[in-house]
């Protein structure tokens, strides 16, 4: 059996991860800091990404108008219902490097003080990280376990362009060549069924980003979500949404090409049912994940099977 996993599953899953890295049930707790981004606030463009609503992405973690330690502990104790552990503070909304060091340490270093939080993951992107925060996250990076989760979504400029992602390819690979330089984790989210982009695209971007040496990734399928410029395009010019079964199959094939060593944070999405539109498939997330399952063993593959491709 695949060595890198847990519960019969055949790719690195973030489960076994964790539990032979800390050797203890791990929580990532999410967490609103209220920050922006630069293509949201004219920097590099406005209103975010065609896909993010108005609150932005990362609209999962807690309630902005609690404070972070408020969040923090109501959803922990959420989650003590169900299991005990370890805990990692994922400031998950927007770009979470995007300010100045004073005003990161003020939101993040208060985390480093509570008993059973074992690290701290920043999701963000390339092109907001200056120098000064680059230096703050090597020295946070000495005194806890830091990761950066970089969004680059899809490697083709015409998709990236529609999708208004404002950065370049170029930007995206030189972050993650400064940051593992400095010995910093870095986890990448794609986005799988972008508009217009076909299967070969979709691998492609897979290819190419295990070239990186990057240590996680997540992968997901487009939510076209109420109230977004993606729900606009969608309805004024209909593309091709995968099916939950051609979803599986290209997911397993990207599994495929990725190196085991490769940590599997997240293979689905998991839309909020009140604002989803398509594809509704989605809301039945643990369905997903089974037929993942079951398909990589009718098909005797796993992850890293033709990662030299």
């Amino acid at each position: 059996m695949f060595k890198y996993s847990l519960d019969n599953k055949r790719y690195h899953t973030l489960n076994y991860h964790y539990k032979t890295k800390y050797n203890t049930k791990v929580m990532k707790i999410s967490l609103n800091a209220g920050f922006t981004c630069p293509n949201i606030d004219g920097t590099k463009g406005y209103g975010g990404c065609i896909y993010c609503s108005k609150s932005g992405s990362g609209e999962f973690g807690g309630n902005i108008e609690d404070s972070l330690l408020e969040q923090f502990e109501k959803i922990k104790k959420v989650m003590n219902k169900k299991w005990q552990g370890k805990y990692i503070a994922y400031f998950q909304a927007h770009s979470n490097t995007y300010a100045p060091v004073n005003i990161l340490k003020e939101k993040i270093e208060p985390f480093l003080k509570i008993k059973d939080v074992i690290g701290i993951t920043l999701a963000t992107r390339c092109d907001a990280i200056s120098d000064e925060v680059l230096n703050y996250l090597i020295d946070l990076n000495k005194r806890t376990n830091l990761t950066i989760e970089l969004g680059l979504q899809t490697i083709h400029e015409t998709t990236s362009k529609l999708i208004n992602r404002c950065h370049t390819l170029l930007e995206f690979e030189n972050m993650v060549k400064i940051l593992k330089s400095n010995n910093i984790e870095v986890v990448v989210h794609i986005i799988n069924s972008l508009p217009f982009e076909t299967t070969n695209m979709m691998l492609d971007t897979v290819k190419y980003i295990n070239k990186l040496n990057i240590d996680g990734i997540k992968i997901h399928m487009l939510n076209i979500i109420k109230d977004t410029k993606l729900e606009k395009l969608y309805k004024e010019n209909p593309f091709h949404l995968l099916t939950k079964e051609e979803y599986i199959d290209i997911v397993i094939r990207q599994l495929e090409l990725l190196d085991e060593k490769i940590v599997i944070h997240r293979i689905t999405a998991d839309p909020d049912p009140k604002t989803l539109i398509e594809p509704t498939w989605l809301l039945k997330k643990f369905c997903v994940l089974n037929d993942i399952d079951k398909e990589m063993v009718k098909r005797n593959t796993y992850q890293g099977k033709f990662k030299n491709f």
